[in-house]
């Protein structure tokens, strides 16, 4: 039986699944309409407009606190940020391949992408 759930538009998985008139991607955390036209209305509007956002679509600033929503290995330190993990003081950035906080944690300054944050 093929897969009839649509991509996550935000990581690009496939383990989507459909929840009352929304789609959820349980890696990410991204929720999006079941409505392909508003979805797309969705993402031309969140991308054009420069301003960072959370895994919940929350406006992000420098100074702010947030919270992992996810799991991260992160790569060279042998280590796992764990889901739940606070982190105070991020700094917004243009950092590559959309890491674009800045912050620090136990595990020294990391960039982190926007997408598998929250705001505290």
């Amino acid at each position: 039986m093929p897969h009839t759930t649509p991509a996550c538009p935000q990581c690009g998985l496939e383990n989507t699944y459909p929840d009352g008139t929304q789609y959820i991607c349980p890696d990410c955390a991204h929720e999006w309409p079941m409505d392909g036209a508003a979805a797309a209305a969705t993402d031309e509007a969140d991308a054009g407009d420069g301003v960072v956002r959370d895994a919940h679509g929350n406006a992000l600033a420098d100074g702010d606190a947030v919270i992992l929503v996810k799991d991260l290995k992160v790569k060279g330190a042998g280590a796992t940020l764990k889901k739940g993990t606070k982190i105070k003081g991020i700094r917004l950035v243009d950092g590559a391949d959309g890491h674009n906080v800045d912050c620090k944690t136990d595990l020294g300054s990391l960039l982190l992408k926007s997408e598998f944050l929250k705001k505290a």
